[in-house]
């Protein structure tokens, strides 16, 4: 069974994403290399774990993280379980392999302070890059969506009537997110910008650039990390720390954590823990400021 397969697999049965997608062809070749410079064969179906050790160590020594050599396993496990579930194999060299241990990852979300200076205190400009950028902010600020669930949002997501935009996200399970009503009166005005740019008939797609095109990862980015160095002098400034901060305001104010779970789309409530932190912090700084016995 090729890596072809698994790849077509992946694609067409389990919908995960092209970057997805790219990241595990990635990985398994690179073991594939691994394999054929190291020990002179590339057929990885059958190697022991004895060999994926080795594989492991080099990666360590090269200096990547914990995180990124566990994330390269995981796609060399994912394919070793294809091959069990196709025959290929009848039994996978990782079954007993225990991930390396990696540092809790802590995101540190911008306060509502810094979100107060970024929608009171930024000049955006009035033209149409202005007023789209100003909507990219408010959109991943006030629901929570991925950086690729925006690039990918249609016009015939956004329901203005009803107030909600429909996002497509991982695993191509839909949801419906409800809009603030100042949102919907500012995704008008870009709507009427919009109408002047030189777009394509068939450019179904919400967000554009300057030149009628279909933004990508790097431009919203930019337009985070830019806007944002405005107001903050966090390091990380992108658009997963907005998508945190929606997350940790909301959680913040007394939010029930499962709402906030449908809100992110995520599978498992487990994912959205990560985000309990910071709510924990507030909800300390408030239990010790108003218990009558934090006074003594």
């Amino acid at each position: 069974m090729s890596v072809n397969a698994f790849i077509s697999y992946l694609a067409q049965e389990k919908n995960y994403s092209a970057h997805t997608i790219k990241a595990y062809n990635n990985d398994i070749n690179d073991f594939k290399s691994f394999c054929t410079d190291n020990y002179d064969f590339g057929n990885i179906e059958t190697v022991d774990y004895g060999i994926i050790r080795s594989w492991i160590v080099q990666l360590v020594e090269t200096g990547i993280s914990n995180r990124s050599v566990n994330r390269k396993v995981a796609s060399l496990k994912a394919y070793y379980k294809f091959l069990l579930m196709t025959d290929s194999i009848t039994a996978s060299p990782l079954a007993r392999h225990k991930a390396l241990k990696t540092s809790k990852k802590i995101e540190i979300p911008f306060s509502e302070s810094e979100m107060e200076r970024m929608f009171q205190e930024v000049p955006f400009e009035n033209d149409f890059e202005g007023i789209r950028d100003k909507l990219i902010i408010e959109l991943l600020y006030t629901t929570g969506i991925r950086r690729s669930e925006l690039i990918n949002l249609k016009l015939t997501d956004i329901n203005l009537h009803d107030n909600s935009i429909k996002v497509l996200g991982k695993r191509n399970k839909e949801r419906i997110i409800p809009l603030l009503h100042s949102i919907g009166e500012l995704f008008e005005t870009y709507f009427q910008m919009r109408k002047t740019l030189n777009v394509p008939r068939e450019q179904e797609y919400v967000f554009l650039s300057k030149g009628g095109h279909k933004i990508y990862e790097t431009l919203v980015y930019r337009i985070i990390n830019g806007y944002f160095s405005m107001v903050s002098s966090k390091v990380k400034r992108s658009p997963h720390i907005l998508r945190h901060t929606f997350a940790t305001h909301l959680l913040n104010k007394g939010a029930d954590m499962n709402a906030v779970k449908e809100l992110l789309g995520h599978s498992s409530l487990a994912s959205t823990q990560v985000y309990t932190h910071n709510s924990i912090a507030e909800l300390k700084k408030v239990h010790s400021s108003s218990h009558p016995r934090s006074q003594e």
